[in-house]
């Protein structure tokens, strides 16, 4: 079989390598970076937590109505320069975290970051990725998707010590403008390109296509017809409630975890919680075979976290192997929740549709989890044994999900 592709090497590689690294920034100081941020707010200004939290959630916010944009603004101004202007407003609004003296400046600031870090997130990863990969499109998205974990792992702690060491203005500062030089770098030498530009194809080759890796009749659905289709209703509710549960059990499980296993082991258990996070995003990104139903590999997925939901209930906060068990079952399935939805988008929605499905699934889910570490608080409250009704809820939702996928499912 004779390839129309460039004879120079396939380019595709190096934007998956540079969407990783554009993931390890924007999941790095967009989603981890908040939570660090409200507590060095908190003591360096005494400010109640009812406040600082409310600016977290606006933050979410501002970002799920920029993240449902973000086609026309690709259209309109091209992804290179949206993703420069996103690097710039996320690194300004943190360094407007960090000066804040007063609350209407701190909610300012939440408006430039929660504007700035979408540009640098899932909707944009699935935009930079898939014009350069459709029959090995779920590898390259789990590898680039795979950028967001790191981006927790180094930058959690990274934001720590910085802001322990030198103060949050400075470490703000610093850490703002190493982000704005490398995604500068990047967009100009890397994202600037398509496979068109270059004379290369996607995948780097010509590829027979198999039955289900693409939508098999590019029926389009323009304006309002998409919030009337049930493949794209139950997509976008399944992805919203596995990141509610998801979110909203992360965001309190170190603190539940503290009590029985202590804070050093409760922190190296959420660090092991990450790396399964790595090893099923990839596992699935891999393994996943070509034209099987990507609805039934979420469903998958999430009973895999739903077990580790049980378990962690079953622990009655006291046996720890069932905790260990239940923290790794459940993190192997959070890479997931983000990556298989805009793969199964690609398989269900014309070419045309994809690139608003994705954004505003992504959109959806992010402003419902927004309101998440808030609920799964309030549901703390109602049970001195504090984590039992957490992790039912978790089991829950994510098996309300499981139904909206199914439900979905071509009939």
């Amino acid at each position: 079989m004779t390839s129309l592709a460039s004879p120079a090497p396939f380019f595709g590689r190096r934007v998956v390598a540079a969407a990783f690294v554009l993931a390890v920034f924007g999941w790095g100081l967009g989603f981890y970076g908040p939570p660090v941020y409200l507590q060095s707010v908190r003591e360096a200004r005494d400010w109640s937590v009812v406040l600082v939290s409310s600016a977290v959630t606006l933050h979410f916010l501002v970002g799920a109505v920029v993240v449902a944009n973000l086609p026309s603004l690709y259209r309109r101004f091209g992804l290179p320069a949206v993703t420069k202007t996103g690097a710039v407003l996320l690194a300004l609004g943190i360094v407007g975290w960090a000066v804040a003296r007063e609350p209407w400046q701190l909610l300012l600031a939440t408006f430039l970051s929660g504007a700035g870090w979408v540009a640098m997130g899932a909707a944009a990863v699935n935009a930079i990725v898939a014009p350069w990969y459709a029959v090995r499109r779920p590898a390259a998205l789990s590898m680039a998707y795979n950028g967001a974990s790191i981006g927790g792992v180094v930058f959690s702690p990274l934001w720590v010590a910085a802001i322990a060491a030198f103060g949050f203005p400075v470490a703000a500062a610093v850490i703002g403008a190493i982000m704005i030089v490398t995604v500068w770098f990047l967009a100009d030498r890397v994202f600037a390109h398509t496979p068109q530009s270059l004379g290369q194809v996607q995948d780097g080759e010509i590829l027979t296509p198999v039955a289900g890796t693409s939508a098999p009749v590019e029926r389009t659905l323009p304006g309002a017809l998409l919030w009337r289709d049930r493949r794209f209703l139950t997509l976008a509710a399944a992805m919203a409630l596995g990141l509610f549960a998801q979110i909203g059990l992360i965001a309190h499980l170190f603190s539940l975890l503290v009590p029985v296993l202590g804070g050093p082991a409760a922190g190296i258990l959420m660090g092991l919680a990450t790396a399964a996070a790595i090893a099923g995003r990839t596992m699935v990104g891999w393994l996943m075979p070509q034209g099987s139903d990507r609805r039934l590999v979420a469903c998958a997925s999430h009973v895999v976290q739903i077990a580790g939901s049980l378990a962690l209930l079953c622990a009655a906060e006291t046996d720890v192997v069932l905790l260990v068990a239940g923290v790794l079952l459940f993190g192997a399935g959070i890479g997931n929740t983000t990556s298989l939805p805009p793969l199964i988008a690609q398989v269900e929605f014309s070419k045309a549709d994809v690139q608003r499905v994705v954004p505003l699934i992504v959109a959806i889910g992010q402003g419902t989890y927004a309101f998440a570490p808030a609920a799964f608080g309030w549901l703390r409250t109602l049970s001195p044994a504090e984590g039992m009704l957490v992790f039912a809820a978790a089991a829950l939702i994510q098996a309300a999900a499981i139904a909206l996928f199914l439900v979905g499912r071509k009939t």
